[in-house]
């Protein structure tokens, strides 16, 4: 298995924000993690990514755990986007690419910023500071970014959240096509249900730090009788039944 997490574990003094998870994700797959606010979802991100340290469990990669990778080789293979983590604002967004192109250490940098940016439609405002953009345009500029590695992982948090339609559409569109292009396993954390049922090959749903059911969305639509993945989330997230 390409990324496997075993019985991860997140407590803040005395809160469980994630509770003994485990989950795989195959190669040049995306998952969906859906689940309310507060769900574990950004701190299971954060854990992969090596920002947030467990208290207990795994994170393998090919079989080895990810905290004996070597810096370098972490940002070789992964890559993050997030609309709640912003770029320095005084930066322009050209400057911004470069220097995260060069702190991933990027060859032929200048001809990967021009491809990307050119594919994500933000050459327009590549010399304003990355503050004074609207919330669409910070967004593509973070999946830029994110994308500048060319990563094997790439980990997504809500990369459409506030977005208008039109907007929102595009990245969804984008990521899409770039995936069949590209080998990349994705984890998205999302709470549009339509965006994960058009990008994810299958789901993982969280509630109060565990994990309460897994699957298709196919299968868990048919699971718990239901006509959409919407309606499936909201009957799991306001359920009184522990799980």
């Amino acid at each position: 298995m390409f990324i496997e997490i075993k019985k991860l574990t997140k407590i803040y003094n005395n809160y469980q924000a994630v509770n003994n998870i485990s989950f795989e994700i195959e190669k040049n797959k995306t998952v969906g993690l859906l689940g309310p606010n507060g769900c574990g979802k950004t701190t299971t991100i954060g854990m992969m990514l090596g920002l947030v340290s467990p208290s207990a469990g795994e994170i393998l990669i090919e079989n080895k755990e990810i905290k004996y990778f070597k810096r370098d080789e972490i940002l070789k293979r992964f890559n993050f986007a997030s609309p709640y983590v912003e770029l320095p604002k005084k930066l322009t967004v050209k400057q911004n690419l470069e220097i995260y192109g060069r702190l991933y250490g990027i060859k032929n940098l200048k001809e990967r910023i021009n491809d990307i940016s050119r594919d994500l439609d933000i050459k327009s405002f590549f010399e304003r500071k990355t503050g004074e953009l609207s919330s669409g345009q910070k967004n593509r500029v973070s999946l830029a970014k994110s994308l500048i590695n060319k990563p094997e992982i790439l980990l997504l948090d809500e990369p459409t959240a506030s977005l208008d339609p039109d907007i929102g559409d595009f990245i969804r569109s984008y990521i899409q096509e770039y995936k069949l292009k590209n080998k990349v396993t994705i984890l998205l954390a999302s709470h549009n249900m339509s965006e994960v049922e058009r990008l994810c090959d299958s789901v993982i749903m969280m509630r109060k730090g565990k994990i309460i059911d897994k699957g298709t969305c196919k299968q868990l639509i048919d699971n718990h009788g239901r006509n959409n993945l919407e309606e499936t989330f909201l009957k799991l997230a306001r359920s009184k039944d522990e799980f």
